[in-house]
């Protein structure tokens, strides 16, 4: 691989070797700069939006497919510098639209909460019952408002 996309995705303790994996980081750099364009949909749109026509198969165990796309995401989201917004929005949508692509079955959750005192909106996403990529903390501070997944937005 060559290039300043190569060097993105080449750098880590994980090598990004087989070409699926090249498809779930360029669709991750991509979905994440335009992820703040993404959260200005209403939420109906948005779920059309990253909806995938077709999605992969994640194989027997979605757990953990699910954590390795997403640490594969996370990584070269972190590496993709000034084009990548920080925060759990861009975090949970691009999460989203890569996990539905790679065949997780994922849910994206919209909540609000005190967690430090102050009313706070957070996102995360959600497998089965199973929180993913948040500290165990994170989540049950906020009450879910509303979840995207691949049925549609629920309220």
């Amino acid at each position: 691989m060559t290039g300043a996309f190569c060097r993105i995705v080449d750098r880590g303790a994980e090598r990004i070797d087989q070409p699926s994996d090249v498809t779930l980081a360029a669709r991750g750099v991509v979905v994440a700069a335009v992820a703040p364009l993404l959260a200005r949909l209403d939420l109906a749109r948005l779920q059309r939006v990253l909806e995938p026509a077709r999605v992969g198969d994640p194989g027997a165990d979605a757990s953990a497919a699910a954590h390795r796309v997403g640490r594969l995401v996370d990584r070269v989201s972190a590496r993709a510098g000034p084009i990548v917004r920080p925060g759990c929005l861009v975090r949970g949508i691009t999460r989203y639209a890569v996990l539905r692509r790679a065949g997780v079955d994922v849910a994206l959750c919209f909540g609000m909460g005190h967690p430090k005192g102050e009313l706070e909106g957070h996102c995360w996403l959600v497998l089965g019952s199973e929180v993913l990529f948040e500290p165990d903390d994170a989540a049950p501070a906020f009450t879910e408002v509303v979840r995207v997944s691949r049925t549609g937005v629920h309220r």
